[in-house]
């Protein structure tokens, strides 16, 4: 099963490849979002290292419980062949309705069907308050006219 684009990357196409999966992320769904991953991905999140699809969605179903409110906005860094690093920032609050932005980097390594197989993250929360918020638009993909990170200023 193909899931293109596919590699070998353009800047066009891990651009594409990125917002593609920002926009998975944003459904906020685990099931659609681990269909990206191949059956054996290896992810490495924070601290926490795992692998598959079903420990895949297993993981982002806890992480939605928990990060609600989630908007997420992704930018490629560089790619290669068949890599893409991306910088991304995402807005949520806790069930206390503190707000958080997240703010990461993720390295990203696909098969020749345009599956992730491997994804490394590195994440680091800051506290903002309601007022602090950037990210506004209701739940789902982020709209086409809403700014990126290097638009916002992040």
């Amino acid at each position: 099963m193909n899931r293109p684009p596919l590699p070998p990357f353009t800047a066009e196409t891990a651009t594409l490849k990125a917002r593609l999966a920002e926009d998975a992320w944003n459904s906020r769904d685990p099931a659609r979002v681990a269909q990206a991953y191949t059956p054996d991905s290896r992810w490495r999140n924070r601290a926490e290292f795992f692998q598959g699809r079903e420990a895949i969605q297993a993981f982002l179903a806890r992480k939605w419980q928990r990060e609600l409110g989630y908007r997420l906005i992704k930018e490629v860094w560089a790619f290669t062949e068949n890599r893409i690093a991306v910088r991304f920032v995402y807005e949520w609050h806790d069930d206390s309705h503190h707000w958080m932005r997240s703010h990461g980097n993720e390295q990203w390594e696909f098969d020749e069907h345009g599956l992730m197989r491997r994804r490394e993250a590195s994440i680091n929360d800051v506290r903002i308050t309601e007022g602090e918020r950037l990210f506004h638009w209701p739940q789902g993909p982020r709209p086409q006219e809403h700014p990126g990170l290097s638009e916002l200023g992040l």
